[in-house]
């Protein structure tokens, strides 16, 4: 009797260790498939966020999806690109959360730029400095190579003035992102309607 109870013993533990070693060898598997696409395993919700809170149809056309939802993430739940990128209204009527309203946002403005800041050019006159629109033009987002999009959120390049710095947006702050984290939002960018 006794043997016969070891011996069933020993099979529940063979059982239980098979089921271990598969469920690490799943967990690996998928690790690895993530960062095959460039990514880490906890970018994952971030990815599956940023398709979540896109506000227009993606053409995901050439695209890597993780890259562009992992730039929606950085775009749409982290940065305040839609804050200075879209002009006013915002948001819809009635669609203004800062009025205790559920959130819609005006879907012809976004991040179509245009939104002026009031600005001190060199010599001193006053001179608004107005967003840029960062949908597509001629298929690049802002109308921009990717080179010189990781060179705008770099050094604060001003395509639009030679010469001059660009003074209102956070370039100093956003120059600290990795080259993925940008190739992400250009991504995302590339993939909006223009």
């Amino acid at each position: 009797m006794n043997a016969c109870v070891c011996t069933k013993a020993r099979w529940a533990l063979v059982i239980s260790a098979g089921a271990v070693l598969a469920f690490l060898a799943t967990s690996f598997l998928s690790e690895r498939r993530v960062q095959a696409q460039g990514g880490d395993p906890g970018e994952q919700s971030r990815i599956q966020q940023g398709f979540a809170i896109a506000p227009l149809p993606l053409d995901l056309t050439g695209q890597n999806p993780a890259l562009v939802g992992l730039g929606s993430y950085y775009v749409n739940g982290v940065s305040e690109c839609f804050d200075c990128h879209t002009n006013f209204p915002q948001y819809l009527p009635g669609g203004n959360p800062f009025l205790g309203q559920p959130k819609q946002i005006n879907l012809a403005n976004y991040l179509r730029g245009g939104r002026a800041f009031p600005a001190v050019d060199p010599t001193g006159v006053e001179n608004p400095i107005k967003s840029r629109n960062l949908r597509p033009e001629n298929g690049l987002p802002a109308g921009l190579t990717f080179a010189q999009f990781v060179d705008v959120m770099r050094n604060g390049t001003d395509y639009d003035h030679p010469g001059r710095l660009l003074q209102v947006m956070a370039w100093p702050t956003l120059q600290n992102m990795t080259d993925r984290d940008l190739l992400a939002i250009y991504s995302y960018l590339s993939t909006l309607p223009p």
